[in-house]
């Protein structure tokens, strides 16, 4: 008779078990998050009724005087009543993200629909899978100058950066990475005698704990950066946040993320799995599902839309790069923070970089006819937003208010000088920062959610004690992403668990957190080195216009 302290059915249980157990518990216990923004709203209400009962008031740190005193304004009276009855739908309509997410999408919408990134992730997985190492050249001097080329060309190396780099990259058209690559993961690691759950984990890793780093720009840069901008202005009313100004950083971290990634799989989750036992698997497996190569017309529709991106940033770059640019700012600087017409301009530049090279690819292959399928591909992108803005509509309110009473510049105000009191003033403070982002993360697993509630203390806060919302909004998409493959509050972690059942019918959810966690762990601490490496060490801005400091001081001045 088996033991039943560690057969499948009851697995050995310890103070890891215990811990997700916990983790599980505190996030069902969480409502929906547009419950949770209702009652945040409702809280704020009543919050700042009793705070202006006690008279909670701080300095304004934006007069040097000391005089100006900033005063919680309570809304639980007919005054505050009027003001939130007026205005309802004004706090939904001028709520920055949802005009920026909206019209990226109407883009980005036109390529899904196409089938070009579908045609274009599997391109870059199955290339992986075709291409062999070249072997010795027969010449030592050669030999020595590639044998790092040619260990990465290896089958088994190749084909893991292939699959975790297309799962960053897929994280454009958002929820298609975790539909189509973390199964295809799956199949090509079957299909190469590989555990196919290894491959299943590295596009996981690649989709969602690679989720904030990507060489494009996608739908979530403007979304957070609406938040980061409200979230700003609660102490420079005048802050421009654009939807690039974690662009450079995030670049970087497609490769770090990509090495991480990989090295995990092959070093530590695939030799941990061990030789795959097919008689595990729920079903009889066939390791050509899912594998169909390009078919001829799909390449050709590819090869005209890389020609058709090379095009549209040849006439970008002419119309940015040189002192007579049209989309320079009047000093001919490139990248100038608010005022430079490309950078305000960013989501337009998505709009219409997802839409050009979707409506090649779809003429080419046929996928698009006539511009009634344009028009579809539009429509069917907005419909799968229905959750997105009824949360939208919540988290706007919130904020809303939470400004109208000056709770978030109390809060701000009180955090830092508590934070300059105990000399926590340095950049080791994104640390603590970047943990608090990843622990909320494990139980409200919507990024726009997640930040709609944090941005308007932590922002406010560390501005005060000078860094930029641009590094802040970047140190909070380290821990936003890391431990989204480690929560069952992510809202694809059934999915996945359902694709990792058909491998293995016994496999529940502590084993698929503890298969994430390796890659939880190393992310973590490749992107942190990232951050303070790049940011702190170097001194690199995040972004094109983005600063790394915020001088209150000097913003303080200007308004005097």
């Amino acid at each position: 008779m088996a033991d039943t302290k560690t057969s499948p059915e009851n697995p050995q249980r310890n103070w890891f078990t215990y811990f997700l157990d916990g983790v599980e518990w505190l996030g069902n216990l969480l409502p929906h998050p547009v419950t949770l923004f209702a009652l945040f709203c409702l809280g704020v209400i009543l919050i700042s009724g009793i705070a202006d009962f006690f008279q909670w008031s701080v300095a304004d740190p934006r007069d040097a005087s000391g005089e100006t005193i900033i005063t919680a304004v309570s809304l639980m009276n007919a005054e505050g009543l009027r003001r939130i009855i007026a205005n309802l739908v004004t706090n939904f309509t001028s709520f920055a993200p949802l005009g920026t997410v909206l019209v990226a999408l109407l883009g980005v919408g036109v390529a899904e629909h196409s089938g070009l990134i579908k045609s274009a992730i599997r391109g870059i997985v199955l290339k992986a899978v075709s291409i062999q190492p070249s072997g010795d050249t027969g010449n030592k001097f050669l030999d020595l100058l590639f044998k790092p080329v040619i260990y990465v060309l290896q089958p088994k190396i190749l084909v893991t950066v292939a699959i975790v780099f297309a799962g960053i990259v897929s994280n454009t058209a958002s929820e298609l990475g975790y539909v189509v690559l973390v199964p295809l993961g799956a199949v090509v690691f079957l299909s190469l005698g590989r555990h196919p759950l290894a491959g299943l984990a590295a596009a996981f890793a690649g989709v969602s704990g690679g989720y904030s780093a990507n060489l494009l720009l996608g739908t979530i840069d403007p979304l957070l950066a609406g938040l980061t901008q409200e979230a700003a202005r609660l102490i420079a009313e005048d802050y421009v946040v654009h939807a690039a100004v974690n662009y450079y950083f995030m670049f970087l971290s497609v490769f770090v993320i990509t090495f991480m990634g990989t090295y995990v799989t092959v070093y530590i989750v695939e030799p941990k799995l061990g030789p795959y036992d097919r008689s595990i698997a729920m079903e009889e497996l066939d390791e050509e599902e899912g594998m169909e190569p390009l078919t001829p017309l799909e390449k050709r529709g590819l090869f005209w839309t890389f020609i058709s991106v090379v095009v549209m940033f040849g006439i970008l770059a002419l119309a940015v790069v040189p002192e007579w640019g049209i989309l320079r700012n009047p000093d001919a600087e490139m990248f100038p923070a608010n005022i430079s017409p490309f950078l305000n301009g960013i989501v337009a530049f998505i709009f219409i970089g997802f839409i050009i090279p979707g409506l090649v690819y779809g003429k080419i292959t046929g996928t698009i006819k006539s511009d009634r399928d344009v028009i579809d591909g539009m429509a069917k992108s907005m419909a799968t937003l229905g959750l997105y803005i009824v949360i939208v509509f919540f988290a706007a309110q919130f904020v809303a208010y939470f400004g109208w009473t000056n709770l978030g510049q109390i809060v701000a105000v009180t955090g830092a000088n508590i934070l300059n009191d105990l000399n926590m003033t340095g950049p080791l403070v994104f640390l603590g920062f970047i943990f608090i982002s990843g622990f909320v993360n494990l139980m409200l697993g919507s990024a726009s959610a997640q930040w709609a509630v944090t941005a308007p203390i932590f922002v406010p806060m560390l501005m005060l004690i000078g860094y930029s919302p641009e590094v802040i909004q970047a140190a909070y998409r380290i821990g936003d992403s890391v431990t989204n493959i480690i929560t069952p509050m992510m809202s694809y972690f059934g999915l996945i668990l359902a694709f990792a059942n058909k491998y293995d019918r016994n496999l529940g959810i502590g084993t698929i957190i503890s298969m994430m966690l390796p890659y939880s762990i190393f992310f973590y601490i490749g992107w942190i080195i990232l951050f303070y490496v790049t940011i702190f060490g170097f001194g690199m801005p995040p972004g094109p216009g983005a600063e790394i400091f915020f001088d209150f001081e000097t913003y303080r001045n200007m308004l005097d």
